[in-house]
C-alpha cells in the first residue's frame, strides 16, 4: 500500500506541476530546455510538500517501535500491534533518505547552476547555439563568483575552529546551511504578505462591487501599459525596417537579419516587405553583428511584451463585463444570470451543468457566503501560523499548535490525522508562499502572466525561487512541530529530509539563532500588510497600487470604466459585424441583455418565453 500511495503522489504531482505550465507556459514555442528545467523545478519542489507528510508519520511509528523496545521485523503481539500499528503510508528503510537525497541536490543545481545559465541563454540574443553559451557564461561569471566567495569566507570560518574537523559531510552541511539562511530570509518576507492577503482577498472578493471598481483600477493601469507596448513595439518595428533595407541579401549579415525578421509580427512582415520594394537606392549605415544582437534581443522583448498587454487587456475587459452582468443578475426579477456577450454560451458545461439558473445561484446567492467563510477559515490558519511562528522553539510547555496536533494524534496513534494535519499545514504555507511568487512583479522583467503569456526568463526565475525556497519552508514546518532536533533540542529520531540537511549545530550561530528568531519577524510583516504599508509605500514613489481611500486610485477607476465602456462597445460592435444583432444579443436565452450604441448603461429586457 505505501508503494501505491507514493506512485499516486508521484503522478498526481506531476499533472500538477505540467498544468501549471500549460497555463502559465507556451508548450508549442518556447525552447525545450526551459520548459524542462521550469517543470522539472515545479515539480521536484510540489513532490518535496507532498512526500514530506509520510515521512512524518514513518518517522513517529518508527520512534513508536524504539519506544516500545520492538523492531518492525518482530513478530508483535495484540498489545504491540495495538499501539504501533503499521501505518498505512508506511515507506521501507532506504528508500527515503535516497529520494531526500535525489531530489534535493537535483533542486539545488537546477536553482544554482542550470536555471540561472538558462535564463541568461533564453535572453541572449546571439544568434546560435555557441554564442547564446558564451553570452550566458559571460553574464553568470559574476553571479558565480559570488557564490563560491561565499563559500570560502564560511570555509574559513570554519577552519578557524581547531575542534571542528571540515570533513566532505560537514563541507556539505555547510553549503545547505548557508542556501537554506538565504531561503529563509526571502521565505519570511514572502509569507508575512501571504499570511494576511490571501485571506483578506478572498473576504474582499466576496463584494462584487470592490471586484469591479478594482477591475477598473487595473484596466487603467494596463491601458498605459498597453500603449507603452505597441509604441515601444512600433519604435523596435522601425529599426527592423531600417536593418532591413540597408542590409542586402547579398550581404554577410543578412541571414541574421532574417532571423530578426521571422521574430516579428506578420503585419509589420508586410509593410517591411512594401517598404523596400518603393524605396530606391539609398545607401544606409551597415550595423555590425553586435548591433543586430542588441537589436534581436529587443525584438524577442518587445514582441513578448506586446502579446502579454493584448492577452490581458481581453482578459480584464471579459472580468469587468462579466462583474457588471453579475451586477445586472442581481437586480434582475428572473432568476437567471444574463449575458450581455454569447462568448460566455459556449461549451457542453454551460448548455447542461452551469446553465444560466445555477450560474445566478451561485454569483447572486452562494458565492458571497463562500468566500466570507472561506476568508474566515483562512484567517484561523493564518493566525495558527503565526501564534506558532513566535512559540515554536519552547518545547516545555508545547505553544506551537501545530505541534500539539501532532503529539495529541501521535499518543493515540492516529497516522492517518498526523499525516492530514501535516498535509493541510504544510499545503496553506505553500499556498502563501507560492501564490506570492506568482503575484509579484519586478517591472517588465519578472512578471508571470497566464493564458501562455510568461516568457522564458520569469518561468525559470519563479523555477529558482521554488527551489530556493522549499528547502527551508519544509524545515521551518518541521520546526512548527517539534520534529526538527536542531531547533527542539529533543531526543528523537529524525526525520529523512532532516538528516540528509545535516546537523546545523555546526554553525551555532545559525542554528541557535538565526533559525530559531528571525521567523518572529513575520509578525511585523503581518502588520505591515495588514494596514498596506508596503502598497502605500510603492504608491508614494509613483507606482500606482489599488487604495481605496486615494484619489488617485478614484480617478484611475473612473478611467478604467470609461475604458471598458469603449472597449463593450468596439466587441459588441464586432459581434454584429459577424454574426448579426441577434447573434449579439442572445440565443434563445431565458432572459438576455440588449447593449445600446447610444447608452452608458445596459438596459435588461426579459424574455419570458424562456421561463418554466
Amino acid at each position: 500500500m505505501s508503494g501505491a500511495a507514493l506512485a499516486v503522489v508521484v503522478v498526481v504531482v506531476f499533472l500538477l506541476a505540467l498544468y501549471l505550465l500549460q497555463r502559465y507556459g507556451d508548450l508549442r514555442r518556447q525552447q525545450r530546455m526551459v520548459l524542462l528545467g521550469t517543470l522539472l523545478s515545479w515539480y521536484l519542489c510540489f513532490l518535496i510538500v507532498f512526500i514530506l507528510p509520510l515521512d512524518v508519520s514513518t518517522t513517529i511509528y518508527k520512534q513508536c517501535i524504539l519506544d516500545s523496545g520492538n523492531h518492525p521485523t518482530t513478530p508483535v503481539t495484540r498489545t504491540t500491534t495495538r499501539v504501533c500499528e503499521e501505518p498505512w503510508s508506511y515507506i521501507p528503510d532506504g528508500i527515503l533518505p535516497v529520494f531526500w537525497r535525489v531530489v534535493y541536490w537535483t533542486s539545488q543545481f537546477l536553482t544554482w547552476l542550470l536555471l540561472p545559465f538558462m535564463q541568461s541563454y533564453a535572453r541572449s540574443g546571439a544568434f546560435s547555439r555557441v554564442g547564446k553559451i558564451k553570452t550566458a557564461l559571460i553574464e553568470n561569471a559574476i553571479y558565480y563568483g559570488t557564490y563560491l566567495l561565499i563559500f570560502i569566507s564560511l570555509l574559513v570560518y570554519v577552519a578557524a575552529h581547531p575542534q571542528w574537523k571540515l570533513t566532505w559531510r560537514e563541507l556539505q552541511t555547510i553549503g545547505i546551511t548557508a542556501a537554506n539562511t538565504w531561503g529563509l530570509f526571502l521565505l519570511v518576507l514572502l509569507l508575512g504578505y501571504g499570511l494576511v492577503e490571501i485571506p483578506r482577498s478572498y473576504w474582499l472578493s466576496s463584494s462584487h462591487g470592490y471586484l469591479l471598481a478594482k477591475t477598473y483600477f487595473k484596466t487603467a493601469k494596463m491601458a498605459t501599459e498597453k500603449v507603452s507596448a505597441e509604441e515601444n513595439l512600433a519604435d523596435v518595428m522601425e529599426e527592423v525596417a531600417s536593418v532591413h533595407e540597408s542590409v542586402r541579401y547579398n550581404h554577410c549579415l543578412r541571414k541574421c537579419v532574417d532571423t530578426i525578421i521571422t521574430k516579428c509580427p506578420s503585419e509589420y512582415k508586410e509593410e517591411m516587405g512594401r517598404t523596400v520594394e518603393s524605396s530606391g537606392g539609398e545607401q544606409k549605415a551597415l550595423p555590425t553583428k553586435r548591433d543586430l544582437i542588441k537589436l534581436h534581443k529587443k525584438v524577442i522583448s518587445g514582441v513578448q511584451r506586446h502579446g502579454q498587454t493584448q492577452v490581458q487587456w481581453s482578459i480584464l475587459l471579459d472580468e469587468a463585463v462579466h462583474l457588471e452582468d453579475v451586477a445586472k443578475s442581481q437586480s434582475s426579477p428572473v432568476r437567471h444570470f444574463i449575458h450581455s456577450s454569447p462568448s460566455a454560451h459556449r461549451g457542453w458545461i454551460h448548455r447542461f451543468i452551469y446553465t444560466p439558473t445555477v450560474e445566478w445561484y451561485w454569483e447572486c446567492v452562494f458565492r458571497q457566503s463562500f468566500y466570507r467563510l472561506l476568508a474566515v477559515l483562512l484567517c484561523l490558519l493564518s493566525a495558527a501560523v503565526v501564534w506558532s511562528e513566535c512559540t515554536f522553539f519552547t518545547t516545555h510547555p508545547v505553544l506551537s499548535l501545530f505541534a500539539i496536533f501532532v503529539q495529541m494524534a501521535e499518543k493515540q496513534h492516529n497516522y492517518i490525522c498526523i499525516e492530514m494535519v501535516c498535509f493541510v499545514s504544510i499545503l496553506f504555507l505553500c499556498v502563501c508562499v507560492y501564490s506570492t511568487v506568482f503575484r509579484i512583479r519586478v517591472f517588465n522583467y519578472y512578471y508571470l502572466v497566464p493564458h501562455h503569456q510568461t516568457d522564458a526568463y520569469s518561468l525559470q526565475f519563479s523555477g529558482m525561487l521554488f527551489c530556493r525556497l522549499t528547502p527551508p519552508l519544509c524545515l521551518n514546518f518541521l520546526g512548527l512541530i517539534h520534529m526538527d532536533s536542531a531547533i527542539s533540542h529533543q531526543d528523537r529520531i529524525q526525520t529523512s529530509y532532516t538528516s540528509i540537511m545535516g546537523s546545523m549545530r555546526v554553525l551555532y550561530f545559525i542554528s541557535d539563532g538565526f533559525y530559531i528568531y528571525y521567523p518572529m519577524l513575520v509578525l511585523l510583516l503581518c502588520f505591515a500588510t495588514f494596514y498596506s504599508l508596503g502598497s502605500r509605500c510603492l504608491n508614494l514613489l509613483g507606482f500606482h497600487q489599488y487604495i481605496t481611500d486615494d484619489h488617485l486610485t478614484s480617478d484611475l477607476v473612473d478611467e478604467g470604466r470609461e475604458h471598458i465602456k469603449r472597449g463593450s462597445f468596439i466587441t459588441r460592435s464586432a459581434w454584429r459585424d459577424r454574426y448579426g444583432v441577434q447573434g449579439a444579443t442572445g440565443r434563445s436565452r431565458g432572459g438576455y441583455t440588449e447593449l445600446k450604441d447610444d447608452q452608458s448603461c445596459p438596459v435588461t429586457e426579459v424574455n419570458n418565453s424562456g421561463r418554466d
